[in-house]
């Protein structure tokens, strides 16, 4: 294994860049983008000129704002220095405006002008669409009209788009979507946002497949008997009612989530490590998945709900809609010939994590077969359960376990979290750890006839705080 890597060391000699985040007072930019844009500016991972524009409807000043921002800013007491981040506030403003308003347009884009003569050249423009999917349409739309997207006159600095999911709500939306987003940016500016697949311990799956040439060999149905990817959560739906009951989980973290991390499981070793190579191989395997039969639902696909949900805020009391789903899926090649893939996730449930449990073929072994785990979160690492002969006079063998975990590693602590890593690659440009197009179409196309046929199996209750869902 061989992969590219790009330096982040030059990160902060890059052209000047605008980052525009559409949504700037929601959950998202303070919980997770502004803490990220904090940290690789501390970490001088930033082009030196930057600048940070909200937008969102709500009227602030700008020293209003910065205060919002800095009152709602998730970071620790005590974890940066107060001189950073009143600095970092420094580079920020804000733009009041309806997202459905063409004059809010032409003001951000004065706004936007005003900070390239400022500095004297044109500069990169990042758009992050952190708002819900309803309103995707209506900004790409604003943004192509309003000029925003052009490039300077002398074709300097670049335009990119960053899109959260879900990117639709099956596969005739998520095409509408791509129709459009392709109708105004080229592939190369889109960055669509799974940030399962930045997170460190998912990325380790590929270097761990293709780095130690011990395991790669078994890695096929002559010596695995099965795989489970699990995401489990303690936590119910909090405040997300209204938004959660039009989703429910396959779509809320199945379509995507899971479905990334079975693809780096799946994958054949990609030609190279370069991002376009990347992607095509985890597409293939995506659109290599069986689809299940209609009358095959109901005993490969199982459907939750934790009792109680009905009286959330926001929730229809008659909602079918699933805080748990449980599925068997299969691949249509000669590496994966009848070894079943199970995805699992759910809320409410004993406890919250995240893992991929690899389960090798027993062989002669009375004991059972090993057992290949990686920990995704918390507690990041990886730990092979194998066999050994317990001391004495009769042959008789008995479990261990072999275990890496990243909090051993002095380097920890430095170790980007999945949106760092996200708006750095983004900035400079690599695409890996972005879904493309071809993975997005294949994943729907593998989802979608589940969800449509949802209404015909038994939705099963379990209480909160239950370890399985039968």
């Amino acid at each position: 294994m061989s992969p590219t890597t790009n330096s982040t060391a030059a990160t902060s000699t890059l052209h000047p860049t605008i980052f525009v985040i559409f949504g700037v007072t929601g959950d998202l930019a303070s919980r997770k983008l502004l803490p990220a844009l904090l940290a690789l500016y501390v970490k001088k991972l930033l082009p030196n000129r930057f600048a940070i524009i909200g937008f969102s409807r709500r009227p602030f000043s700008r020293e209003d704002f910065r205060e919002f921002i800095r009152d709602n800013l998730n970071v620790k007491p005590g974890q940066y220095k107060e001189e950073d981040v009143k600095h970092f506030l420094d580079h920020m403003s804000y733009e009041q405006g309806l997202f459905d308003n063409s004059l809010a347009y032409e003001r951000l884009l004065t706004a936007v002008n005003a900070i390239d003569r400022g500095w004297g050249q044109c500069s990169n423009k990042l758009f992050h669409l952190s708002v819900p999917p309803t309103l995707y349409e209506g900004i790409l739309n604003h943004l192509a009209n309003s000029g925003l997207t052009k490039p300077c006159d002398d074709l300097s600095g670049w335009t990119r788009v960053l899109i959260e999911k879900p990117f639709g709500s099956d596969s005739r939306t998520a095409r509408s979507l791509d129709a459009l987003l392709a109708k105004l940016f080229k592939e190369e500016q889109i960055f669509r946002i799974d940030h399962y697949l930045a997170k460190e311990a998912l990325q380790n799956v590929m270097a761990f497949r293709f780095a130690n040439s011990m395991f790669e060999p078994l890695w096929r149905h002559e010596y695995i008997d099965k795989v489970h990817i699990k995401l489990f959560e303690q936590l119910d739906i909090e405040d997300r009612g209204a938004l959660y009951d039009s989703l429910g989980a396959l779509k809320d973290v199945g379509q995507n989530h899971l479905l990334m991390a079975f693809s780096l499981i799946a994958m054949e070793e990609p030609r190279s490590f370069d991002s376009d190579d990347v992607r095509l191989s985890r597409a293939n395997v995506l659109s290599r998945l069986e689809s299940i039969p209609v009358k095959q639902l109901e005993h490969r696909v199982v459907k939750g709900q934790y009792e109680g949900y009905i009286m959330e805020k926001g929730v229809s009391a008659t909602s079918r809609t699933e805080t748990y789903f449980r599925l068997e899926a299969y691949v249509k090649s000669s590496r994966w010939k009848n070894v079943p893939f199970y995805l699992e996730s759910g809320k409410a449930l004993a406890e919250a994590k995240t893992e991929i449990d690899i389960y090798f073929k027993h062989g002669h072994s009375e004991a059972g077969g090993n057992i290949l785990t990686f920990r995704i979160q918390p507690d990041e690492g990886i730990k092979i359960k194998f066999f050994v002969k317990k001391p004495g006079y009769e042959f008789t063998v008995e479990p261990k376990t072999l275990k890496f975990k990243y909090s051993d590693v002095p380097s920890f602590n430095v170790i980007p979290n999945d949106y760092e890593r996200l708006i750095h690659d983004a900035i400079i440009g690599d695409q890996t750890l972005f879904a493309s197009t071809a993975e997005i179409m294949a994943s729907w196309k593998f989802v979608t006839p589940i969800v449509e046929n949802w209404g015909k199996l038994p939705l099963r209750k379990y209480a909160k705080g239950a370890r399985e869902v039968e």
